[in-house]
């Protein structure tokens, strides 16, 4: 990158002595006042003193106004014009720095083209395709050559191209149609290869101009998949050594050996929490392997009553348990999933609630048309560093506490898993020493009208102690 060239005086033309501006000025007022006095001198000595002044001052407005034509004209034809040999003036210092300021500027010129040769240079080095679109046309205004090998752009062809077009079969249209929040394609089929999977990003970096960021990610994807198998074969290959030592703890009476019951209630107590372990990992890896869940209609009236059956039931007394019914409509999407990812979520908020605590199932609807169920506890709390890892496999905020409660660390991956199947949401708001309310909100196309005679009832407070 060129270096700036030195920044010279004001009005030192090349090749003369610098000439600063504050003297500039007193030369050429010098000059002027010289010019005048010898006019007025010279009048006086001819008795027309007035008419000398007169034509001495017309004489200087006119050489000024020809100094000034010239300088417009050089700025107009973007040049600057020489310096009048020796001439040390107001008009050779205004020459000078227009010479300083073009040098400059050129400079400049120079620095900015070599920093966008270089940004060129490193953004068409990039193993991510990457691709300029203009905002209000859709059309391809750069790309790097990973683009090449990832989308099949090629230059000059697709240049001003429309990008959904030259990117089929990707379904760009909708995708770009959301601007700003789209959300990122983690798995779409390249244009190229079937075989290569992209994660396609939108990053709008203006108001005119988006950047479409592809990454290959087929060996990342390879690699999951090949997690979720194993844990998939190692969960299915551990079902049946569980059953045997089940079926033997089974056939041993710790009434005709007392000394053994102790160790007997252990190992049925971790026999059972691997079995929990093993079924959450089944449920999590056939999750994982689907893109989509059957539809049907989940009446929520039933759900809510198993719930609180269930809360009542692991709960035995402990808690006081309440349930609201709100919203008075349905959700559409899978029972035995739904039924699961709420099983989870009440369970939770029972195990981690102290005794004598409140658990409280809300179901409602959201501005919007959406609807939202919601397990409300007044448990410990959970710190908020904590909070965006919650939905992490055998991530424990209290690993003791969570052993000993009897949890595996998979719940909340189920429930996350499960919701996103569903095009819902998880979030939680949570208080130390207060409580926490995890809510699983649903949109307006996954809402539908109850049919159970009564189009919107009222709210249903059922509570246990």
């Amino acid at each position: 990158m060129r270096p700036l060239p030195p920044r010279p005086e004001s009005g030192a033309p090349p090749g003369s002595a610098p000439v600063p501006l504050r003297a500039a000025w007193r030369r050429t007022l010098a000059g002027t006042l010289v010019l005048l006095a010898v006019a007025l001198l010279l009048g006086l000595a001819i008795g027309q003193p007035a008419w000398t002044l007169a034509a001495a001052a017309l004489a200087l407005l006119a050489w000024h106004g020809g100094r000034l034509h010239r300088v417009l004209a050089d700025i107009d034809a973007h040049r600057v014009g020489p310096p009048q040999r020796g001439g040390k003036g107001v008009w050779n210092a205004l020459a000078g720095l227009l010479r300083r300021d073009r040098a400059e500027m050129r400079a400049r010129k120079r620095r900015l083209i070599d920093l966008l040769r270089a940004y060129r240079a490193a953004a068409d080095a990039l193993p991510d395709a990457v691709v300029v679109v203009d905002r209000n046309t859709q059309r391809i205004l750069w790309f790097n050559r990973a683009s090449t090998a990832l989308l099949g752009l090629s230059r000059p062809r697709d240049r001003g191209a429309p990008v959904v077009e030259r990117l089929q079969p990707l379904p760009l249209a909708r995708w770009l149609a959301a601007g700003r929040n789209a959300e990122p394609m983690h798995d779409a089929r390249s244009p190229v290869d079937e075989r290569v999977r992209l994660d396609l990003r939108l990053v709008p970096y203006s108001e005119d101009y988006w950047l479409l960021v592809a990454r290959d990610v087929s060996k990342l994807l390879h690699l999951e998949q090949m997690r979720q198998d194993f844990v998939a074969n190692v969960s299915h290959e551990l079902r049946t050594p569980l059953t045997v030592v089940h079926g033997y703890l089974d056939m041993l009476d710790p009434e005709d050996m007392p000394e053994w019951q102790p160790m007997l209630e252990e190992m049925r107590r971790q026999s059972q929490r691997m079995t929990r372990l093993v079924e959450d990992l089944l449920t999590l890896s056939r999750l994982e392997a689907r893109d989509s869940l059957p539809e049907e209609t989940v009446a929520m009236a039933p759900m809510l009553a198993a719930l609180r059956r269930e809360a009542e039931a692991y709960s035995q007394g402990r808690h006081e348990i309440e349930v609201q019914d709100l919203a008075g409509c349905d959700l559409a999407g899978s029972g035995q999933e739904l039924h699961s990812a709420f099983s989870n979520l009440v369970t939770n908020a029972v195990r981690y609630t102290p005794t004598g605590g409140r658990i409280t199932i809300r179901f409602a609807r959201e501005p919007g048309g959406g609807a939202v169920l919601s397990v409300q506890d007044t448990g410990q709390g959970i710190p908020e560093a904590h909070l965006p890892r919650l939905t992490e496999r055998f991530y424990r905020v209290s690993g003791s506490r969570s052993r000993e409660s009897g949890g595996t660390g998979l719940g909340l991956s189920i429930v996350k898993h499960v919701l996103g199947l569903h095009q819902a949401r998880l979030e939680v708001d949570s208080t130390v020493g207060q409580g926490s309310t995890f809510s699983c909100h649903f949109g307006p196309e996954r809402v539908r009208a109850r049919h159970d005679g009564e189009a919107d009832p009222p709210a249903v407070r059922q509570a246990s102690h």
